[in-house]
This record gives structure tokens, sequence and C-alpha cells, in this order.
């Protein structure tokens, strides 16, 4: 477990043995996302879905879809914005549209939060806590957001996944996108070798 000493940062469980989570950054998307959600009901396993306001106010219906089929939606703010860069007041209101938006869109109250790049400072820490959020980073990054190649992609997890670890895909890519292909292969690959698929917040309780 990778924490502040008040326990709200989050980048790892290594107390979760066999279990790790996926991560989806920066949707909904209309198409990636519903594609996704299809991978993952194929074979039965979770994950956690960072949603971006802007992107719900458009594409609003894989929303509901995340829900109900047992997966974790997680804040990542209105409309990406690096929240260290920022005054105090439009942390807030960055968090506080995103969270309304998914609320409204699904009628679940978002516990985890993602800052935008990973980058956060002790002001987003204690709004978090005062905002009952776990702030959730990651310690693989698929660099899937910079257009990797299927086997970059693969490789990156294959080579360093353990249990406990939260690794970095995104369902809005704009341009080349090989995401779910390297999925394809990868979640087949991981089960095969005994991990178990949970949300941040499940991986987060052991």
């Amino acid at each position: 477990m990778n924490f502040k000493e008040n326990k709200t940062v989050y980048s790892s469980n290594s107390k979760s043995n066999n279990k790790i989570a996926l991560t989806f950054d920066d949707g909904p998307h209309p198409k990636i996302t519903p594609k996704i959600l299809d991978l993952l009901s194929k074979y039965g396993i979770k994950a956690t879905f960072f949603v971006i306001g802007v992107n719900i106010d458009n594409y609003p219906e894989p929303l509901g879809r995340i829900v109900s089929e047992g997966h974790e939606i997680g804040n990542h703010t209105n409309s990406h914005t690096i929240l260290k860069s920022v005054d105090k007041m439009k942390i807030f209101e960055e968090i506080k549209h995103c969270e309304d938006k998914i609320l409204k869109a699904t009628g679940v109250q978002p516990k985890v939060l993602r800052p935008p790049c990973g980058m956060y400072d002790e002001e987003l820490v204690d709004i978090a806590n005062l905002k009952d959020y776990k702030i959730i980073l990651w310690n693989i990054d698929t660099h899937d957001w910079a257009h990797m190649s299927k086997s970059k992609i693969i490789n990156s997890v294959y080579k360093e996944v353990k249990g406990g670890d939260i690794i970095l895909f995104h369902d809005y890519i704009s341009g080349e996108n090989h995401t779910i292909e390297a999925l394809e292969v990868l979640i087949p690959m991981l089960l095969q070798n005994g991990y178990e698929f949970v949300t941040v917040s499940q991986l987060l309780q052991y």
C-alpha cells in the first residue's frame, strides 16, 4: 500500500495478493467504452472508470451500463484540469461538477478521485479528505494514451504486473488506439496466471 500518512493517496496495495485493478481514464467514449465493457463482460471481471464531466455531458449512456454491470465509477474532474495549477475554489468546482454529473446520470456517489496526470499536492489531499475521497494513482502506466502499439502495451503490463497493482489505461484516446486489442490478449493471459480483477475500492479493502 502506498499512501500519505492520512491514508488518502494510493497507487497500489501490496497486501492484496493476486488481485489487480484495471482503471480507465478520460471517458466515457461512445464507442470505446462500450467495447471495453463488452470485453470485461466476456470474462466476468470488474474495473474502475475515472470519468470526465464534459464527456458525461456529451456521452452519458455508457455510465448506466458501467454501474449496472458492477464496475466502479471514479471522479476525474469536470474538464481534466491539472489541479496543482489552480486555486482552491477551482479544485472544489472541478470535483463537484463531475460528482454532480455522475450522481445525476447514475445515482452513485463516487468515492475515488484520480487527479489528471496524477498530479496532486497537499491542498488537494485536504480537499479529498474533506469530501471523503480516496486519491487513486497507479503503479503501472501502459502509455496507451501515447498511441503505443498493441505489443508495447502488452509488454508494459506483463513484464511488471504483480498482486496489488493498479494499472492505468484510457477509454478515450484521440487518434490511433490499441487499448482494446492489447486487453484482448492481456486479460485471458493474466487470468491464466492466477490474477483476479477487482475494482480499486475492492483492491484497497485487502
